[in-house]
């Protein structure tokens, strides 16, 4: 069987280690024949990437702050002469004390903070990158039903993610003419890193495994399957859409009764 992304060129933003959805995306493409680059924030990250890089057997591992215009300038000068075919973003952030008391009660820098990080980084990855798109290609980023329904705790992010979901969709309608398709992936709440980060974390899980459809939580491993499709041939036709993963939980109204 052919490999969906033989050929292609994929850069990955947001891989943190083993368990972040990034890292399944980056084993799918990887699976499916894709060359890989894969960036990371800071001497912090470097030495956790650089070795996660080398088991997804990497090309290159470059440094990147999306906050900061001149690093964004510094990663386009390093893949000078590439031709990008997928870009992945899968970046977030939102000051913990923002997710652990009422919306409400928002600080005007978290606001800031959260719609800088979760939300424009995807513009202004968009505009770095995608000169690089010289062949066409497709974009992703990673989104969240907190978007558009209440979820307990996610305060600011859900805000900060539908900002992101309107993003994809004016970036979409812009990039398009030079065949660049712009999605988001909507995944059902999986245990990774940043969400043990919002509180009561583990209900969200139980209660999804019990009402959706499928009976069961999301897998990073079918998060990372949908991107390979978004980012092969197979996903030619499908542009500035917000596309499900969550066992079908998106659907549901009231639980349905065993």
């Amino acid at each position: 069987m052919s490999q969906l992304l033989a050929g292609k060129t994929a850069i990955i933003l947001g891989v943190a280690n083993k368990w972040s959805i990034a890292y399944a995306i980056a084993e799918s493409y990887r699976r499916e024949g894709a060359r890989l680059i894969l960036t990371y924030q800071g001497e912090r990250q470097k030495a956790t990437v650089e070795e996660l890089g080398q088991e997804l057997g990497a090309s290159l591992v470059l440094n990147c702050d999306v906050t900061k215009d001149e690093e964004l300038a510094a990663l386009v000068e390093a893949l000078k002469g590439e031709r990008l075919d997928a870009i992945v973003h899968s970046i977030a952030f939102a000051n913990r004390d923002d997710l652990s008391r009422p919306f409400l009660e928002t600080s005007k820098d978290g606001y800031a903070l959260a719609l800088e990080v979760s939300s424009y980084s995807l513009v202004s990855v968009s505009r770095a990158l995608s000169p690089l798109m010289t062949e066409g290609g497709a974009i992703m980023t990673l989104t969240y039903l907190g978007s558009e329904r209440v979820i307990p705790n996610y305060n600011v992010m859900g805000v900060a993610k539908a900002a992101l979901e309107a993003c994809v969709r004016y970036l979409a309608s812009e990039l398009g003419p030079k065949g660049i398709r712009v999605n988001a992936i909507s995944a059902g709440p999986i245990k990774t890193a940043s969400a043990r980060g919002i509180s009561g974390f583990s209900k969200i899980l139980d209660g999804v495994a019990a009402v959706s459809p499928l009976r069961k939580n999301t897998e990073t491993a079918e998060v990372g399957d949908t991107a390979a499709f978004l980012g092969s041939h197979l996903g030619r036709g499908v542009t500035g859409n917000v596309i499900y993963v969550d066992a079908g939980f998106k659907v549901m109204g009231l639980p349905t009764p065993e």
